[in-house]
């Protein structure tokens, strides 16, 4: 690695936690397509979470349900960020 700001990091070096990090990064946003990519997948998974949540309320484990009616709600929460976000 190079102490210069901006310079390409050498894949086999090892990284070392305590550096600073770099001021001459910059960050970009996602493209619309990976965005959507994201959120969607967000959304499968919101989806199968509300199914376990909807299973286990039915089963009668109400802990579990909450459990995944909360992981639902957090993931659907996620992919609107990233959506929004980027």
């Amino acid at each position: 690695m190079t102490d210069e700001p901006g310079a390409p990091l050498d894949p086999g070096a090892p990284l070392d936690p305590g550096a600073p990090l770099d001021p001459g990064a910059r960050w970009e946003r996602r493209p619309w397509l990976e965005r959507i990519g994201l959120a969607g997948v967000a959304l499968l998974f919101a989806t199968l979470f509300a199914l376990v949540a909807a299973g286990s309320w039915a089963g009668g484990d109400a802990f579990l349900a909450i459990m995944a009616g909360i992981g639902s709600l957090m993931t659907v929460w996620v992919g609107l960020m990233t959506l929004l976000r980027g």
